[in-house]
């Protein structure tokens, strides 16, 4: 029995070391950690579209999706004030350009009338002064010299009283035309706004009104923004935060696409922590953007929610430092 115990120990001996033991060998390599995160998805550089005018909405240009560009129309907007005003101010603008017309027949017989006061005032001021030497000399009445000096001075002051006059009507004529002009302008500008043009390159996210409703300047119209640049706004926890900074590269992992990953850079931390959640909002920017970021069941929403508002999950990923 003995015997047969080291035959088999033997045995096993020698299949031990026939065949090579496995090995564990240590190797240095990069640790990821992964962080999830409540995310939004939303076009960067969003902007509500607001109308400068009150009225009713006429015509809807764009649908939600459109993309447009700078100088296109979107909504037209009725409203008859303006357009009265501006016909009124183009009346009230040909009278004030008549009446500049016409300005020299006015200022021609005021112009008449101060070559009369002048001559009347020259000869009152000889008669003045020829009269006033005699009175010096004892010769004459009192009476006459009083006489001869106040028709003097009454010519002087109605000289006066004609050139001022002149010069005021020229101003008032010059004056009347370029309000007249200003005014016009004005309710022409007034009456442009009634159609909402596009002031940059875009795509409608929404739109927030409908056709003929009642519009006034502090309502938005619409929601627009980037066609092509999206951002990535994520909320994470105040415990991991301090793992992320500025220009760093994560590996996003989006719900649409399980078996795709995104590069994004971190473009901005905001220092602001939400206390009701206690998290921290980040921003970054995607290196390349998916195929699509809209759903393709015809709903136009960006994905993780409606305009951009709701919440998603993405997995950041990045090099432990």
């Amino acid at each position: 029995m003995l015997r047969f115990f080291f035959a088999v120990l033997f045995f096993l001996f020698l299949v031990s070391c026939g065949k090579d033991a496995q090995k564990i060998q240590p190797a240095r390599t990069t640790i990821t950690e992964s962080v999830y995160a409540s995310v939004t998805v939303q076009p960067d550089s969003l902007y509500r579209v607001f109308a400068v005018v009150n009225g009713i909405l006429d015509r809807i240009l764009v649908e939600e999706g459109s993309v447009f560009r700078k100088g296109e129309p979107l909504f037209e907007i009725i409203n008859n004030s303006p357009k009265l005003n501006a016909e009124n101010a183009k009346l009230s603008l040909e009278l004030a350009r008549e009446n500049f017309r016409g300005r020299d027949a006015l200022l021609s017989n005021i112009r008449k009338e101060i070559e009369a006061a002048q001559l009347k005032y020259y000869n009152d001021s000889i008669n003045f002064y020829r009269q006033k030497n005699l009175w010096e000399q004892k010769i004459g009445s009192k009476g006459e010299f009083d006489s001869k000096k106040l028709a003097f001075e009454l010519s002087s002051n109605n000289l006066e009283l004609l050139k001022s006059r002149y010069a005021q009507v020229k101003n008032e004529l010059e004056t009347q035309l370029k309000q007249a002009e200003n005014n016009y302008k004005n309710a022409l500008s007034s009456s442009g706004d009634f159609t909402v043009s596009a002031m940059i390159n875009g795509k409608v996210y929404a739109v927030h009104k409908e056709q003929g409703e009642i519009v006034n300047t502090l309502e938005p119209l619409a929601t627009v923004g980037s066609e092509e640049k999206f951002v990535i706004e994520m909320l994470v926890d105040e415990v991991d935060v301090v793992k992320v900074s500025k220009g760093q590269q994560v590996v996003v992992s989006l719900d649409a696409y399980p078996d795709k990953l995104f590069s994004a850079r971190v473009r901005r931390i905001y220092p602001k922590k939400d206390e009701r959640n206690q998290t921290f909002k980040v921003e970054a920017l995607f290196e390349v953007n998916p195929t699509a970021l809209f759903r393709t069941d015809g709903c136009e929403e960006p994905l993780g929610g409606p305009q951009g508002e709701g919440n998603g999950r993405i997995r950041l990923q990045w090099p432990q430092r």
